[in-house]
């Protein structure tokens, strides 16, 4: 008899034993599940959310500077706050990925010398855009890209909250203005935040790239693409833009070009995508 009650105790705690940790595998799972949809979240908002207001919000903000130049206004300088969280893509050249505020390139001037509107602004040659430069963070020009049908605000800078985290084209500070000659260099997020230079990889050479002031229009012509270089290589905004990092790549003679500049591969910071345009005569 007592040797029946003491193995009927010990079947016992087996079974405790294996009912414990079959708990502790429930709570592991319903803990792993529920950081799962955290992190799913998480990425839709970053993924799709930030895309829609920052979209809606460029597109509004064209929308005003059209209206203020067909009344002959000045652009307003309040731009609202930032859609969302920046993003950790940083299309910037000249600056530590992730690191914020304006790159060690654009602080001082450089050294040395969509589809289109419906009616389109008067044509403008070679010269600047206007006779004053436009204030920091503001938005000033739309940049038209018919073959991917891109049509987005470009400001004056290229913070990340400030300016491109609401999916605006940002202007490296000490490069030239529209028109002008030398180099007029933008940034732009890939992805995330509007993501308005995503396809800028399908740009080929013939391309047109327009940019709009204040009732001008600038027409670009796609020259050159370099596919990858690093997010140190100030070269490619130089007034006469030439990678530092692959010397053969670039120009070298002075003329008004135009330079987008985003991350490479999709989703990393890893590399810089640059696509150079000349100004048509």
């Amino acid at each position: 008899m007592r040797d029946r009650v003491r193995v009927v105790v010990q079947g016992g705690a087996r079974r405790g034993r294996r009912g414990g940790f079959a708990r502790l595998l429930w709570v592991g799972a319903e803990l792993i599940t529920t950081l799962g949809v955290v992190v799913a979240l998480l990425v839709v908002h970053q993924v799709w959310w930030t895309n829609r207001q920052a979209v809606a919000a460029a597109q509004e903000r064209v929308r005003a500077l059209e209206e203020g130049w067909a009344q002959g206004d000045a652009p307003a300088s309040g731009e609202g706050p930032s859609p969302g969280p920046a993003a950790e893509e940083d299309p910037v050249v000249g600056q530590t990925p992730g690191a914020g505020g304006t790159p060690e390139a654009a602080r001082e001037p450089a050294p040395g010398p969509g589809a289109p509107a419906s009616k389109a602004p008067p044509q403008a040659g070679p010269g600047p855009a206007s006779a004053q430069a436009p204030s920091y963070e503001e938005a000033y020009a739309v940049l038209r890209v018919p073959r991917l049908g891109l049509v987005v605000p470009v400001a004056q800078g290229v913070d990340k909250r400030a300016v491109l985290d609401k999916g605006y084209a940002g202007h490296y500070p000490g490069t030239a203005q529209p028109g002008e000659v030398g180099n007029f260099a933008l940034a732009g997020h890939r992805n995330t935040h509007g993501e308005p230079f995503r396809y800028v990889n399908r740009l080929r050479a013939g391309d047109e790239v327009l940019v709009d002031v204040r009732g001008r229009r600038y027409t670009y012509v796609v020259g050159k693409v370099l596919s990858e270089t690093t997010e140190r290589d100030t070269g490619v905004i130089a007034p006469v833009p030439r990678s530092t990092v692959l010397p053969d790549a670039g120009y070298s003679e002075p003329g008004a070009y135009l330079t987008l500049t985003t991350c490479t591969p999709e989703y990393t910071s890893k590399y810089r995508l640059v696509v150079w345009a000349t100004l048509k005569s």
